[in-house]
């Protein structure tokens, strides 16, 4: 199902579908630039340290590349 929403919590990114159910839970990080970067239908980008990581709509990640 696709992503309907994707929102930043305290030490989390949750990820809603288009129903408004919570289907995956991603840790955002601890540093300031840390967090929820953007999302699409199918993925989630966030930031972590130094890289910038995309998941699937069910939480797995599945690309990483370094933050310039």
């Amino acid at each position: 199902m696709p992503i309907g929403n994707a929102i930043e919590k305290s030490s989390y990114v949750y990820v809603y579908d288009e129903r408004g159910r919570r289907i995956a839970s991603i840790p955002r990080g601890s540093q300031p630039a840390d967090g929820l970067r953007g999302y699409t239908p199918a993925t989630v980008i966030v930031q972590r340290g130094s890289y910038i990581y995309t998941y699937n709509e069910r939480g797995v990640k599945i690309a990483s590349t370094p933050a310039r």
